[in-house]
């Protein structure tokens, strides 16, 4: 693992594959979406190869228009609030949550998902985040972060975004933020090829590093 090179105040969060494991949910119900929305489906045997892919190649390849997206994410989040029970957060996120908090480290989440879905799924653990931005389209998550700068009054030297994604660490470093690349989410590391995250954590437990 790369250890993050600085402590740093504020830690901000993406929701979906970082702290929920909400993957097999999506798997699950993909298909259902698809012939909805009419693009591809996918096959169980491309899954792997897909979570190689960024967003827009993603897209490309099941044939998703952009002006489809918002309403391709809708339809997530309204099965995905209809069905908050069968989603957890990952083994050791508590903990890691908990640490960060006590350490004084500022806690803060950015997703493109419902808040009523965030706040449902993380149940008593929202109180360790003073700051929660939900809604946050998929490429559209630095103008978030910068709100959540601003708000904070942190410099963005001083803070971190982890996330799975590669949109995620775009984000980041469109907002001149430090990006943490988890090892357990949607993307796998092929997805992350030409990117440079400034941290890599491999284990949850690891999430505590953030804090020096």
């Amino acid at each position: 693992m790369n250890n993050p090179p600085v402590r740093y105040p504020l830690a901000i969060f993406d929701f979906d594959g970082t702290l929920a494991d909400s993957f097999p949910f999506f798997i699950a119900n993909f298909n259902r979406i698809a012939d909805r929305h009419r693009f591809s489906r996918i096959r169980e045997e491309e899954i792997e190869a897909l979570r190689g892919c960024g967003a827009r190649e993603l897209m490309a390849r099941l044939g998703i228009p952009f002006w489809k997206l918002p309403l391709i994410a809708r339809s997530f989040i309204t099965l995905m609030k209809d069905n908050q029970a069968a989603i957890s957060l990952f083994d050791g996120v508590p903990s890691a949550l908990s640490c960060l908090a006590r350490r004084d480290v500022t806690l803060a989440l950015v997703s493109s998902n419902s808040h009523a879905n965030v706040t449902g799924i993380l149940g008593h653990h929202c109180r360790h985040f003073r700051y929660v931005d939900c809604g946050a389209s998929v490429f559209g998550k630095a103008a978030r972060l910068r709100k959540i700068l601003r708000t904070a009054g942190v410099p963005p030297g001083q803070a971190i975004y982890i996330g799975d994604q590669p949109t995620d660490c775009e984000a980041a470093h469109a907002a001149d933020m430090a990006f943490g690349l988890v090892s357990w989410g949607y993307g796998s590391a092929h997805a992350f090829r030409g990117f440079r995250p400034q941290a890599h954590f491999d284990q949850v437990k690891d999430l505590c590093r953030i804090a020096g």
